[in-house]
């Protein structure tokens, strides 16, 4: 007998368990933990380049047949009959783009997402982060315009959101802005704990990037290179958090006003931003 049935069950037993515990954890925990779950489904989708065709047109058709949801084959049709029935269930859609993500389908989860989104908007950071993913995913490890900015999204809703940071940073690097990437990675790693997969990963990044940069690089040129960027596009709460802390850091604190000033101005009325930013204002006298 065929163990993929187990396997499949196991999968969706998982999932469930994951939908019912992830709304209760909330902080670095559980960024981090979306941030593990992002990196290894990225390096899955890199290396492996095989995935559980549960998406297929044929598997939809065997919803008006009566289905097994203990199969994860039969998991998606019976969604896709849900949502045919209900199709602004928000919560639908973004199960159904969660479970082929689980499978290993992310143009399909995409496309699940998208249609989320359009049903709510952006603002949802987490929503942001796993459709700009899921697009990744589906672009073979390349950061796609439309990923970025589906990061961009999940950034000014939470300056914080690891996802958003750690493929912002991929962005940066595809667009060959080392010190960029280097900017997005080492906030990363600063909050990583040093003993975690995480932490290892982004300090063997960003010692590929500094060697490929010639050496150390200039802390006051990445300011500089971080302020014209800001300067260029400057919706990215968290380059003016990292612009200001650095004007502080190196002592420039008309600067560091002037970039605390801007930063407020550019995200008025946006609540995460300016609370990020009275965060990094304190350590401006």
């Amino acid at each position: 007998m065929s163990a993929l049935p187990i396997i499949g069950f196991v999968l969706v037993a998982l999932l469930a368990v994951a939908f019912a515990v992830v709304p209760l954890v909330y902080g670095w925990e559980k960024k981090r933990a979306l941030l593990m779950a992002a990196i290894a489904l990225f390096m899955l989708g890199i290396g492996g380049g095989v995935y559980w065709m549960v998406g297929r047109p044929q598997l939809a058709r065997r919803a008006a047949q009566g289905l097994n949801t203990h199969d994860m084959k039969g998991l998606v049709p019976y969604l896709i009959a849900q949502l045919r029935k209900t199709p602004n269930d928000v919560r639908g859609w973004r199960y159904l783009g969660q479970v082929y993500m689980t499978a290993n389908d992310p143009v399909d989860a995409a496309k699940a997402l998208a249609k989320a989104i359009a049903l709510t908007g952006h603002g949802d950071p987490e929503l942001d982060a796993a459709y700009g993913e899921a697009l990744v995913l589906s672009n073979n490890g390349v950061v796609p315009d439309a990923a970025e900015t589906a990061f961009q999204d999940a950034l000014r809703a939470d300056p914080s959101n690891p996802p958003a940071r750690f493929y912002l940073g991929l962005a940066r690097v595809q667009h060959k802005d080392k010190l960029g990437a280097i900017a997005y990675w080492q906030s990363l790693l600063n909050e990583a704990p040093p003993t975690s997969q995480l932490h290892q990963m982004l300090v063997d990044r960003l010692a590929a990037l500094t060697a490929q940069s010639g050496g150390r690089p200039d802390p006051r040129q990445m300011v500089a290179m971080l302020a014209a960027r800001l300067k260029a596009d400057p919706n990215d709460a968290l380059g003016w958090v990292r612009l200001i802390n650095a004007y502080t850091v190196l002592g420039e604190m008309d600067k560091a006003k002037d970039a605390l000033a801007t930063a407020r101005a550019t995200f008025k009325g946006n609540k995460d931003a300016q609370t990020a930013f009275d965060s990094i204002a304190k350590q401006i006298k």
